[in-house]
C-alpha cells in the first residue's frame, strides 16, 4: 500500500512516496521516492508510470490525499476569521471542501451526488438500526436500482430506504421551503407504508439516551420556535455550524414516534444544499460517537431549547465538522 509522507524541517514540507511492506510478520514502511515541496507538482499518473505496482492499488486514496492537502494549503493563505463555532484550521477545511465542490464540473458533480445518494441512504437507515447486521450499500443500490429486496431484513427498514430515495429525488426536483409543512411531508414519505404518521401523542424515553424529548403537548409550538430561529439566523450563523445546531435541536423535540433520526439528518443536509454546501454521513461505525456527542450537548437545552452554549456543543460541533470533510474527501473524489 502506498502513501504519501509528510517530512517537516521547520516551517517546510517535503512529501515522499512511500509504502507499508511486511516482513518476518512485521509492517514496516519504506520510502519509494522523493516528491518535492510542492503539492501542485506533483503528477499521479506520472508516478503510476514509474511505479505502477504501488500505485495500483492507492490511487484513489493518494488522489485524495493530493486535491485534499492542496485544497487546504490553499484555503490556509486567505484572510481567515475564527467564530464561536470554528478554529481557523477548521474554517481553512471547511473552505477547502467548499473550493473544490464548486470547481467540480457540473457532469462530474451530479454524478457524484448520485453515488452519493447510495451511501447516505445505507448509513442513515443504519445509524437507527439495532440489529446485529446493519444494512449494505451493495444491498441497498440493488433494492433501489433493481428493486430487488435484501433477505433477513425487516420490511419496514426496506421501505424506509426506498422512501428516503424518494425523499431525495423530490427535495432536489421541488427545492421545498424549510417550514412546519416541510417537516411534516418529510416524515410522512419518509414512514409511507408503515402506518406511522404524524406528531407523537403521548411522551416517549429514548434507549441510550439520556434527555428528555419535548412533552407531546408542546411539539408544535417547539418545532415553530426552532423554525423562527433558524431563518432569522440564516445570515448570522456558519451554515455548517446552523445546519448542525438545528438537527441537534430537533432531534431533542423528537416529535414523531419514530424516523426523528433519519428525518433529521436528511433536513440537515438539505439545509446545507441551500447553502450550496455538500452533504454529509453519519456513518454506522460512528454511531456511537454521533449519539454521544449529541447526549452532551443535550445538557444546555434543559431549560431553553435556543441555548447554544459552547461548553456542552463542541463536542458534537467538532465531530460533526471531522465527519463533513471526511465525507467530502470520501465521496467525491476519483
Amino acid at each position: 500500500m502506498a502513501y504519501i509522507c509528510i517530512k517537516k524541517v521547520g516551517n517546510k514540507k517535503y512529501y515522499y512516496l512511500r509504502k507499508s511492506i511486511k516482513k518476518q510478520g512485521k509492517t514496516i514502511s519504506k520510502d519509494i521516492c522523493y516528491l518535492g515541496k510542492n503539492l501542485s507538482k506533483i503528477n499521479l499518473n506520472e508516478l503510476e508510470k514509474k511505479f505502477p505496482d504501488e500505485i495500483k492499488n492507492s490511487k484513489i486514496n493518494l488522489k485524495k490525499f493530493l486535491e485534499s492537502n492542496y485544497y487546504f494549503e490553499k484555503s490556509k493563505k486567505n484572510s481567515i476569521k475564527e467564530n464561536k463555532f470554528f478554529n481557523k484550521t477548521q474554517i481553512a477545511e471547511i473552505n477547502s471542501v467548499l473550493n473544490h465542490f464548486k470547481k467540480l464540473k457540473s457532469k462530474k458533480k451530479k454524478q457524484k451526488l448520485e453515488e452519493f445518494k447510495i451511501s447516505f441512504i445505507t448509513e442513515n437507515a443504519s445509524a437507527e438500526y439495532y440489529e446485529r447486521r446493519p444494512l449494505k450499500k451493495e444491498e441497498v443500490k440493488k433494492l433501489i436500482e433493481k428493486e430487488l429486496y435484501p433477505k433477513n431484513k425487516l420490511l419496514s427498514k426496506i421501505h424506509e430506504v426506498i422512501n428516503t430515495h424518494k425523499i431525495l429525488k423530490f427535495l432536489e426536483k421541488e427545492k421545498p421551503k424549510i417550514n412546519i409543512k416541510f417537516i411534516e411531508k418529510i416524515h410522512n414519505m419518509l414512514m409511507e407504508y408503515s402506518g406511522i404518521k404524524g406528531y407523537r401523542n403521548h411522551s416517549i424515553k429514548i434507549k441510550g439516551n439520556a434527555f428528555k424529548p419535548t412533552s407531546e403537548k408542546n411539539i408544535k409550538s417547539e418545532l415553530k420556535k426552532l423554525l423562527s430561529w433558524y431563518h432569522k439566523n440564516k445570515t448570522k450563523i456558519h451554515p455548517l455550524a446552523l445546519a448542525i445546531l438545528f438537527h441537534h435541536k430537533f432531534e431533542k423535540i423528537h416529535p414523531f414516534f419514530r424516523g426523528n433520526g433519519e428525518t433529521g439528518r436528511i433536513i440537515m443536509n438539505f439545509m446545507l444544499s441551500s447553502f450550496n454546501y455538500p452533504p454529509i454521513i453519519i456513518p454506522f461505525k460512528k454511531r456511537e460517537e454521533y449519539f454521544k456527542t449529541m447526549n452532551k450537548a443535550y445538557k444546555c437545552l434543559e431549560k431553553d431549547l435556543l441555548n447554544t452554549d459552547m461548553k456542552y456543543y463542541k463536542p458534537l460541533i467538532d465531530f460533526m465538522h471531522k465527519q463533513f470533510a471526511k465525507t467530502y474527501w470520501d465521496n467525491f473524489i476519483s
